[in-house]
């Protein structure tokens, strides 16, 4: 098993595993550390993030991006329309949702947005598993703070569709500062004043500021704020526009007549943003962009800023409304950690540091930070990992309400209740207590339409609890109690609900809750312990409730996970057709030379000729109606010229077999003689050693006869 993060961004997504007894962010199949988030459809088959980036100029009516900011729209939502800037293929109505109609397969089909990020997080489950060499199940997945109970919904509904584990829906900022916090070992005790952090977070389509708090062990999210319509997009759209005008004063062609120059025109003007950040000039080139024409153009650090201003006014608002909810001022703060790669640009780290006067931080990997977050939050909440207890408190967004139809045994009843405020713990759980005779519903709402994305409507859910009947007559009320949670993906459920009876109990008097005079009753030893009657609710039963949610429902779930494994497999299938082609066409070209050169003396002119005529035959085959078939066709191809040419290619093998064995005979060989030699030489030194020392003796001798034969 694994432990997943991902940070699935509007332009790219980051995905981190915990391992290794750390984190570390993977790379996909073509080794870079950030996947487009993009969706593409052909006539056989998907392209998913690399290679629907690949072919996204050539194919971009069929080519659907900014899925984020689609999820659990609706098509009428003013927010989509302004997406549909950024998006090439046409969004359409899919039973209420926002989807796109695309071709696929050879004809046009309707995709929901939530189909859709299901398909890409099926490529993210794909080449994640293909470099982890393990199966991937928990995954913990961020979102912006801003997201509804219904985009949050929608999103869960994503990934049971692509076969993954949700353990948990995590704020962005909220990751940012999980990975912040857990890797500091001098966070202040519970006693002492905690550290207080401000995060900025500009991405690719929104920003997010969050002020948070951390002591050993836990941080608190006290306030956030964001802007969605404020990040790199913004950015690069002001410059493309100025780009427009100056390509039609100079040249004439208006780049927003072709989507394809368009396509180009944006692709150009983030390289040069990204440019400017760190020059003070960027040259801006592209060839043949439209009726053959190249384009020039010189864009200076001081224009990007003139062109950006409106956006750069709008920085510091957010900071100041994130610092209102959490009702601190600047000067509390103690760091200010910038993360997010459209937080590069010169401009806004100087608009924020001027608002805090204050060194600003970058300790964080600004790409990586959320998803090494939300790695770790998985491993926090995966039992299949050991990881350092670090508590998450984070806050609801929107104030959420229950209404209700007023009793007409209850005149005076009040028929709403804000229960969630904005601000309040995430998770939470409030009990409802509801005096009624029948079975009744409940309606929940967000409290402030106006506050919520877009035209998002205020409905979260219908609840209808069921089981409820008078008591004892038609007088009695039965007191129900409803136990309604936010959960930790910022969902809302009315999760159970029970009903209790008021009954008198005995309750033993606490030593605390008797009087002074009352200590000489209790010194004797015989008396009993003193009681008391009071009154208490007892639960004496369940409530069934029926819950009416933005989710999918279970039978239109299982259809959609069953229609995208037919399309997992389709889209194996026409890989696998693909390698075998590859594998027919490498393996023609490969025997042609062959043939002329390892297999030249093994082979008859014959049987070359016969060889050759069969790989012509085959080329010429391949390239024409061989071009599109299927992948037993290819196979059999292949196993024909292999059948023809395995005499050739097994004598090959024996001579390279009758080499190989010579060469060891010859080595064992040369060994032999080696040591043989090697025996020789030390019988050879014996000798000569005996021959030496008998030499050494000789004048010894002599010398003791010469010395006796002295007078």
């Amino acid at each position: 098993m694994s432990v997943v993060g991902i940070d699935f961004g509007s332009l790219n997504t980051i995905v981190a595993v915990a391992r290794n007894r750390g984190v570390d962010v993977i790379t996909n199949e073509v080794s870079n550390r950030a996947t487009p988030s993009l969706v593409g459809f052909g006539p056989k088959c998907r392209y998913l993030g690399e290679a629907a980036k690949t072919q996204e100029v050539s194919n971009l009516k069929n080519t659907v991006g900014c899925l984020k900011r689609l999820v659990g729209r609706s098509f009428n939502d003013p927010d989509v329309q302004i997406e549909q800037k950024y998006i090439s293929a046409p969004l359409v109505d899919v039973n209420g949702q926002v989807g796109a109609e695309v071709s696929y397969l050879g004809k046009k089909e309707k995709f929901t947005a939530t189909q859709l990020v299901a398909m890409f997080l099926s490529k993210v489950k794909q080449f994640t598993q293909a470099e982890i060499k393990l199966p991937v199940s928990d995954i913990v997945m961020s979102v912006p703070a801003w997201y509804t109970d219904s985009q949050r919904r929608a999103l869960v509904d994503a990934t049971e569709i692509a076969g993954l584990k949700l353990l948990r829906l995590i704020n962005d900022t909220t990751a940012a500062a999980l990975g912040y916090g857990i890797t500091k070992l001098d966070l202040p005790s519970a006693d002492e004043k905690p550290r207080r952090v401000c995060f900025v977070d500009v991405g690719y389509s929104d920003y997010a500021v969050a002020v948070v708090e951390f002591r050993k062990g836990e941080l608190a999210v006290k306030g956030q704020a964001y802007d969605r319509h404020f990040g790199g997009r913004d950015f690069d759209r002001a410059l493309v526009e100025h780009l427009h005008k100056e390509f039609l004063a100079k040249y004439k062609i208006d780049i927003f007549s072709n989507p394809k120059a368009t396509a180009r025109v944006f692709a150009a003007a983030e390289k040069t943003k990204k440019v400017l950040s760190a020059n003070q000039q960027a040259p801006l080139t592209i060839e043949s962009l439209m009726n053959d024409i190249d384009v020039r153009a010189m864009i200076t650090r001081q224009e990007f800023e003139a062109m950006v201003e409106p956006l750069l006014n709008r920085v510091t608002g957010v900071i100041e409304q994130a610092l209102a909810d959490a009702k601190l001022a600047k000067e509390d703060m103690d760091i200010i950690e910038i993360v997010g790669g459209g937080s590069r640009v010169p401009a806004i780290k100087e608009r924020v540091g001027n608002f805090f006067n204050k060194p600003l931080s970058f300790t964080l990997n600004q790409d990586e930070a959320i998803a090494r977050g939300c790695a770790f939050s998985c491993a926090i909440l995966s039992p299949i990992f050991k990881v350092r207890d670090f508590a998450v408190q984070d806050v609801i967004s929107y104030p959420i309400e229950f209404a209700w139809e007023k009793d007409a045994d209850i005149p005076d009843e009040d028929t709403s209740l804000v229960v969630f405020n904005k601000g309040n713990v995430l998770p939470s759980t409030k009990i409802l207590t509801f005096y009624r005779k029948q079975p009744f519903d409940l309606e929940a709402r967000y409290a402030n339409p106006q506050d919520l994305p877009g035209k998002i409507p205020p409905f979260i859910g219908r609840f209808s609890v069921k089981g409820v009947k008078a008591t004892d007559g038609p007088d009695d009320f039965m007191i129900c109690k409803l136990k309604a949670r936010v959960n930790i993906h910022g969902i809302l459920n009315v999760e159970s609900g029970y009903y209790v009876e008021d009954q008198e109990v005995e309750e033993e008097i606490k030593e605390d809750d008797k009087k002074d005079g009352d200590a000489m009753d209790t010194d004797s030893k015989d008396d009993k312990p003193k009681t008391r009657k009071v009154k208490k609710q007892v639960r004496k039963g369940e409530l069934p409730i029926v819950s009416a949610t933005q989710s999918l429902d279970a039978s239109s779930k299982n259809l959609l996970i069953e229609k995208e494994a037919t399309m997992v497999a389709d889209d194996k299938l026409v890989a696998e057709t693909e390698e075998k082609k590859n594998e027919l066409e490498t393996y023609i070209y490969d025997m042609r030379n062959k043939l002329d050169d390892q297999y030249a003396d093994l082979a008859s002119e014959e049987e070359k000729e016969k060889i050759r005529e069969k790989l012509t035959a085959t080329e010429d085959w391949l390239y024409d109606e061989g071009d599109d078939t299927t992948k037993s066709v290819y196979i059999a191809k292949l196993e024909e010229i292999r059948a023809l040419a395995g005499p050739v290619v097994q004598r090959h093998f024996e001579k390279r077999a009758r080499k190989a064995a010579a060469a060891e005979a010859a080595r064992k060989a040369a060994e032999a003689e080696k040591a043989q030699q090697g025996g020789d030489a030390a019988a050879s030194n014996s000798e000569a050693k005996d021959e030496e020392m008998t030499d050494a003796d000789a004048p010894s001798k002599e010398g003791k006869e010469e010395a006796a034969g002295d007078p």
